[in-house]
């Protein structure tokens, strides 16, 4: 049974940072491509970043770019997204996902870790 556990959110002020973590089990994230999306209230569900297990290429939505980063932790089976200069506008249920490298439907989804900035 895949599972897909987020932590790391939490409260913070605006200019603040965190790091949120993706660990998976039941699935080895080589020949995938893991991503962080996020909801906020009454929105859309929107694409954050990720990244290429095998390549380690990365994608950044334009809001997000230069100010977060998400990497990988081989041996932890383990992503993150390292989130900086956080604004009210970050505010959002982020939610990791997984799909296969030659796939562009996400099969396996986590159940979200809350971050809220606060101005």
């Amino acid at each position: 049974q895949v599972q897909l556990v987020e932590s790391g959110g939490g409260l913070v002020q605006a200019g603040g940072s965190l790091r949120l973590s993706c660990a998976a089990s039941g699935l080895t994230f080589s020949r995938y491509v893991v991503a962080w999306f996020r909801q906020a209230p009454g929105q859309e569900r929107e694409f954050v970043a990720a990244i290429n297990w095998n390549t380690d290429s990365t994608y950044y939505a334009d809001s997000v770019k230069g100010r977060f980063t998400i990497s990988r932790d081989n041996a932890k089976n383990t992503v993150y997204l390292e989130m900086n200069s956080l604004i009210p506008e970050d505010t959002a249920v982020y939610s990791c996902a997984v799909r296969r490298w030659d796939s562009s439907d996400y099969d396996y989804w986590g159940q979200g870790t809350q971050v809220t900035v606060a101005s």
